[in-house]
């Protein structure tokens, strides 16, 4: 798993920042989950690794310009793809169905492959799928804002071969059931369990992808326990007043946040223009202040990749 990020932020794109977008590939970018989609994020997508025809989900936090107006180009631009043809889900708050139709039906856009519309209005499980089970939390936005917490598939413990040769258990299909669990009974009487031959299964890695937020439960709730956490950061903490009016949050909040729900690491992102001219080579404001509460931190930037470890 990968999050690779394409827009990092806030408000209105810049020179050094596009606007809100991240995506999580699977399987070496098999299949493609993006998180909210603003403006020009499928020009982030040419110049990425990112397929826009692997992509079968797109999750928007808020129905803010700048974490959903580069939607309709995308959808468009989809259609083009020789290989995207498969079904696309669209998951957000209420009123994303209608903004989508009333752009393609405006511009007379025909999308060659179906697209299923999800709106949230509240906490709770939306989605399941082979890969990974997708929670929503309500965040705090002055609009209604989600953070979405993909948890992964657990992966089969490995199975010990070398312990099912020592039983003398005959090699073959006896081996394939002792690898899905099942327990098995040979003819001369031995009952073997499988939880003898085979490891605890992996837990899953934990990811919390948040939207514009102040402090609140629901973030809380996202980030316990997560491997990582990708939280806002538009203002340091000086400008705590701001952040407070806007309903944003600062870098050392985030921090906070990150500590005190035990996530393994915090990435920020939504950075806003003001703090974009420091010099080459200083450690950037936001970073500096949020490494100061929790040393686990980086500060994306466009097109930065980071490998989700395992624990």
């Amino acid at each position: 798993m990968q999050l690779i990020f394409l827009g990092t932020g806030a408000g209105a794109p810049t020179t050094k920042r596009n606007v809100s977008s991240t995506a999580l590939t699977f399987d070496q970018g098999s299949e493609v989950w993006l998180f909210d989609c603003g403006e020009g994020t499928q020009q982030q997508i040419a110049r990425s690794k990112v397929s826009l025809a692997a992509i079968t989900h797109i999750f928007i936090t808020h129905l803010h310009g700048d974490h959903l107006l580069g939607l309709p180009g995308l959808l468009g631009s989809r259609s083009l793809q020789a290989r995207a043809l498969t079904p696309l889900t669209l998951i957000g708050p209420q009123g994303l169905k209608e903004f989508v139709q009333c752009v393609l039906n405006t511009t007379q856009t025909a999308l060659g492959y179906s697209v299923v519309i999800k709106e949230v209005s509240e906490s709770g499980s939306i989605l399941e799928t082979p890969l990974a089970t997708v929670t929503v939390r309500e965040l705090e936005h002055g609009v209604k804002s989600f953070g979405y917490e993909i948890l992964e598939r657990p992966k089969p413990g490995k199975f010990r071969k070398s312990f099912a040769q020592l039983a003398g258990i005959p090699e073959g299909p006896l081996y394939g059931q002792l690898k899905r669990g099942e327990d098995i009974h040979l003819p001369d009487g031995r009952i073997f369990l499988s939880r003898n031959f085979v490891d605890p299964p992996v837990r899953g890695r934990k990811i919390a992808i948040l939207g514009d937020t102040i402090p609140c439960a629901g973030a809380f709730l996202l980030a316990n326990e997560a491997d990582v956490l990708v939280h806002e950061a538009t203002f340091a903490q000086d400008q705590h007043d701001l952040a407070r009016k806007s309903m944003h949050s600062t870098a050392a909040q985030a921090a906070q946040l990150a500590k005190e729900a035990h996530a393994r690491t915090l990435i920020l992102t939504h950075v806003s223009a003001r703090y974009e001219n420091g010099n080459q080579g200083e450690v950037h404001p936001l970073l500096e202040e949020a490494r100061a509460i929790f040393s686990p931190t980086y500060l994306a930037e466009d097109f930065f990749v980071f490998t989700v470890p395992r624990a």
